[in-house]
């Protein structure tokens, strides 16, 4: 008699190691949570958002008018009738209509049996028709003013999104037959993840998106040789080695932002807009910001004019003996560059002889949903604890980045990490999202304050900086905005109203995508489009409305186009430029050392 069939049993060992691991991390944090708890002491949950409060005069305005919940429960029972209809005929082998469907691009129900099996299409379509009629409710409340319809509306998203059969494992067919094939091995391991990504992130989870471990800096990501030349507090100019012959006079200076690392520009030789720029004839120079720690936090916006920007210009300049550049700046680096070239103006400095701006925001009338977490309640919360550290922490900005689209980058690594229980997929651009980096205290309260909640960058004199009245209006220089269609960071609407304030000639372009993968979009991908308005070409239209009424919409990358922008000034070639030849002393390789530090990596030391 031959001996059963082993194959569908679990495997002992394993599971047994697993049970040990995760026993002991449990054992581990519950301690350690026990113990910070105590070292706080006992103290009053506090309502920092204020959340609470607008939820709270949300429910008055709707208690207020009971016809109108009624009438918002019978179209809710009404559609229950009819998905129920739906399911009965499906039951019997008929197809009918859907009550409700999935959306595009939503990937929670992505798997064939949320459409085929009916008792999944059923609970599917029962939460996508309860999610709808929730969030038509809160979001029609008159009478409530618009700071509370925004909170309301946001973590009422918030809520619909984490109750998703999707996230949970007797509801989502994906993980149940994952659990059925694995006898349960999956969830064990994905309770042994969570507990890792909560050790991980020293008693807070944060959720692992990626493994780091799979990446390093001017190995697989950052690949672009080149040397740091000049490095203050704040920054590390970067020069990277050239790939042709000769090289444009006038040098390209990149401004990234200071909320993330500028490898962005650098993931792959295959995506980075560095090495694309190194190649098609730019001497490309890029500002590699500091990761600041408590002694920057007097560091102000007004030392990231100096130290940044007009710093980096001294730098490049005197590298290259030329008088005049080309600049980028990428989103807050954006921002800055536009003060940068409006002290410029005021100085009657002409150095930088064009500005290029990605998604970037100097009017912030319409800063989308983002403007939920810019309120003075939460403005003062936020000083108080930058004032207790001295700077904002990385993981505090990237969470509420991420809560703009949870869906992508929170709940799908729930359902892969802790009810798949497996392990993050190795990708690049995750790599970098989570390399998060902290901003000094003394900057992002200026920030905060005097461009999203008072808006008076955009204002002639709003702003001084280095005892200049900021007048963005007297800025003269070409310039180049290119914006998102799906940006959910800086509206593309928002950055047009800013691009129109400028005096000099405005290209305004409009990219596919979003904030991230709509730049980083190389002509060799094909992805994508870009969309442009050439009748604009003496004056950008009064609205963004009216700038797409005469769009022209082109396959492919826009880089192509900025290329042929940018060189159209000024086509004239110098001999190439080598980095260790140039007048500034080789400090070292790039990236650079305040790229190479991550947060991640110094908590565990």
């Amino acid at each position: 008699m031959s001996k059963p069939e082993q194959t569908d049993l679990p495997n002992v060992h394993r599971v047994a190691r697993t049970y040990a691991e995760v026993a002991q991390r449990a054992s581990r944090l519950l301690t350690e949570h026990v113990q910070r708890q105590m070292a706080k002491g006992i103290s009053t949950p506090s309502d920092d958002l204020g959340i609470a409060q607008a939820f709270m005069d949300m429910m008055a305005k709707m208690l207020a008018n009971p016809y109108k919940m009624a009438q918002e429960q019978m179209n809710l029972v009404w559609d229950y009738f009819s998905l129920w209809q739906h399911s009965i005929l499906r039951s019997m082998g008929m197809d009918g209509v859907p009550v409700a469907a999935v959306a595009k691009g939503d990937n929670r129900f992505k798997d064939e049996q949320w459409e085929e099996h009916f008792l999944f299409d059923f609970i599917k379509q029962s939460y996508l028709i309860t999610a709808r009629h929730i969030h038509d409710a809160v979001s029609n409340v008159e009478g409530l003013d618009d700071q509370s319809q925004k909170k309301v509306n946001f973590f009422t998203r918030q809520f619909i999104d984490a109750l998703s059969p999707s996230n949970f494992a007797l509801t989502n067919p994906a993980v149940l037959r994952e659990t059925v094939s694995s006898n349960g091995q999956n969830l064990l391991n994905g309770f042994n993840n969570l507990l890792r990504d909560i050790e991980d992130g020293d008693g807070q989870l944060r959720v692992k998106m990626t493994d780091t471990s799979a990446f390093e800096m001017g190995k697989n990501v950052a690949t672009t040789p080149g040397k740091v030349v000049f490095q203050n507090d704040l920054m590390q100019l970067l020069q990277f080695n050239p790939t042709t012959k000769e090289q444009f006079k006038r040098p390209l200076l990149i401004v990234p932002p200071w909320i993330n690392k500028y490898y962005i520009l650098d993931l792959r030789d295959k995506n980075s807009y560095i090495k694309w720029a190194t190649d098609q004839g730019h001497t490309v120079f890029c500002i590699s910001w500091v990761n600041p720690d408590a002694k920057l936090a007097e560091k102000s916006f007004e030392d990231y004019l100096l130290e940044g920007t007009l710093a980096a210009v001294d730098a490049v300049c005197k590298q290259t003996g030329e008088e005049e550049i080309n600049a980028v700046g990428y989103c807050l680096g954006g921002t800055l560059l536009g003060a940068t070239l409006a002290y410029m103006a005021a100085k009657k400095d002409k150095r930088i002889a064009s500005g290029t701006f990605f998604t970037t925001m100097l009017d912030f009338s319409s800063p989308g949903e983002l403007g939920v977490f810019i309120d003075e309640q939460q403005i003062s919360s936020l000083e108080k604890k930058m004032a207790e550290r001295g700077y904002l922490e990385g993981s505090e900005m990237a969470g509420s980045f991420n809560l703009l689209r949870a869906n992508d980058l929170i709940w799908s690594f729930v359902v892969n990490n802790y009810l798949m229980g497996k392990d993050p997929f190795p990708f690049d651009l995750l790599y970098w999202n989570s390399d998060s980096t902290r901003m000094p205290y003394k900057m992002h309260s200026f920030y905060l304050r005097n461009m999203y909640m008072k808006n008076l960058l955009k204002e002639p004199g709003g702003i001084t900086l280095a005892g200049t009245p900021i007048d963005l209006s007297k800025i003269k220089v070409p310039a180049y905005f290119i914006s998102t269609v799906e940006d959910h960071i800086a509206p593309w609407k928002s950055t047009y109203l800013g691009a129109r304030i400028f005096s000099g000639p405005v290209r305004f372009v409009l990219g596919g995508s979003g904030h991230i993968a709509g730049i980083i979009n190389p002509p060799a991908a094909n992805k994508y489009c870009y969309s442009t308005n050439e009748k604009s070409a003496k004056g950008l239209p009064a609205t963004a409305e009216e700038w797409c009424a005469g769009i022209d919409r082109h396959e492919g990358s826009w880089w192509v186009d900025w290329q042929a922008w940018v060189t159209a000034m000024n086509s004239e070639k110098v001999p190439a430029r080598d980095p260790a030849k140039g007048k500034l002393k080789v400090l070292e390789d790039a990236p650079g050392s305040f790229a190479k530090f991550r947060l991640d990596t110094q908590n565990k030391e």
